[in-house]
């Protein structure tokens, strides 16, 4: 049988959509020639297939067509939602806000390819996979895949012995020297995805280094980091000095839940890093109260700080970080997504898999935060995860619809106007 790619995309990306948490799970869940699955997914690719594939096709699909295609519609979708401005309202001071951040991907207990990473404890020896990826983030929950480096070895280290790793901190370590080496490929990356799109980086402070300000520098974007006496001491003791003698740059707010806000900021500080060249950074500090409890945070930054500006540089662009390990790693781990499991053990497929599942993400993510949903919902007088209870009955009732309703010619009429992403709070 001989299946358009249309067809098998989109059967791949129901893998996901549908939360089904194995490529085995196509074929009990979707396999069915009784059921609306032929029909619809026919609709869905404008195909006329008469059969379903198996799962393995699927995989066997994705060797031939590789990764690199399905990370070119990942930006495909993603350059369709910015010209539509359906992301406009997420802006910091005009810029689009990505958050970059290393998590955990795939781990073996053989060396299953010339590029895993090696980790030695004892007698253990682990091979990992973890990857870097920059996300879109807002404070409404907002975390959409812009870019991905896989942090990996050359090959040329296939028969290298593995590292001894005595301690989790000098694991840490090695880690962080990875993660940073595979930033500088994931900014190129990006800068040739988007060109002359004006972005902000959010990241923590590891990033918080000369070699990442230097890369914002080159390729004109913004930076929310997050600031550490331990990272950069000499910079720190600077801001430290520069504040007493600053005392008219703070401000004090109260926001509607109680919480107190105290402000303090310093312009136009002075970095040199250890390559010996020169930044130019502003310093913002946050002392937040709520209730009893106070917490600070700070960040670096080159965006301009004053009190109209401090604010939503907090919260856009440096409290926002967080929404890519929460609503973004955490969710597709946890939530059905499955993002630790191996939909495939060769080097490139597994990786073609990663990008359906970041692309099917992104839909799910319109879906949820869409006004469409959000108005239906208001409806009945509660958000979409209180009408449907929890984001995984959500899915559920996304399979079930297509599994026993027919998608007539009603669902792909476009309605007027666009549809536009909304508070869900």
């Amino acid at each position: 049988m001989i299946y358009h790619r249309r067809f098998l995309l989109w059967w791949g990306l129901l893998l996901f959509l549908c939360k089904l948490g194995s490529r085995r799970q196509l074929d009990f869940q979707l396999r069915d020639l009784e059921l609306q699955v032929l029909a619809n997914l026919n609709r869905l690719a404008q195909c006329e297939q008469t059969s379903l594939p198996v799962h393995k096709t699927l995989s066997h699909f994705l060797g031939h067509v590789g990764a690199a295609p399905i990370a070119g519609l990942r930006t495909q979708c993603v350059r369709q939602l910015i010209r539509n401005k359906v992301l406009d309202g997420t802006r910091l001071l005009g810029r689009l806000v990505f958050a970059v951040d290393g998590t955990g991907f795939l781990v073996f207990k053989q060396r299953h390819c010339p590029h895993c990473l090696v980790q030695r404890q004892g007698a253990a020896v682990t091979y990992l996979h973890p990857v870097l990826e920059a996300k879109l983030v807002d404070a409404r929950g907002l975390a959409l895949s812009i870019g991905t480096e896989f942090i990996e070895n050359p090959s040329a280290l296939a028969d290298a012995p593995p590292p001894a790793v005595a301690t989790l901190t000098e694991y840490e370590t090695v880690k962080q020297d990875c993660e940073l080496k595979a930033f500088g490929r994931l900014a190129a990356q990006l800068k040739a995805a988007f060109p002359q799109l004006r972005l902000c980086a959010s990241g923590d402070s590891l990033y918080a280094c000369g070699p990442v300000l230097t890369l914002c520098e080159q390729n004109q974007w913004s930076f929310v980091l997050t600031f550490k006496a331990g990272r950069t001491p000499s910079l720190w003791q600077d801001f430290e000095g520069l504040l007493q003698l600053a005392p008219d740059q703070r401000l004090t707010c109260t926001l509607a839940e109680g919480t107190h806000q105290r402000f303090r900021w310093v312009n136009d500080l002075d970095y040199q890093d250890d390559a010996g060249h020169m930044h130019k950074v502003n310093a913002l500090r946050l002392a937040e109260t709520v209730g009893e409890q106070t917490q600070t945070f700070a960040w670096l930054t080159d965006l301009p700080l004053g009190p109209n500006t401090v604010c939503a540089v907090a919260a856009q662009g440096g409290r926002v970080r967080s929404k890519i390990e929460n609503q973004g790693f955490n969710l597709q781990k946890n939530s059905g997504l499955n993002l630790e499991h191996a939909y495939s053990t060769e080097p490139d497929v597994l990786k073609a898999f990663y990008y359906l599942l970041q692309i099917a993400h992104l839909f799910l993510q319109m879906f949820e935060l869409g006004s469409l949903l959000q108005q239906l919902a208001k409806e009945y007088g509660g958000s979409p995860r209180q009408l449907f209870g929890s984001l995984k009955n959500l899915n559920q009732r996304l399979l079930e619809c297509f599994r026993y309703f027919h998608l007539g010619e009603e669902a792909f009429v476009r309605a007027p106007g666009q549809i536009r992403l909304l508070d869900s709070s």
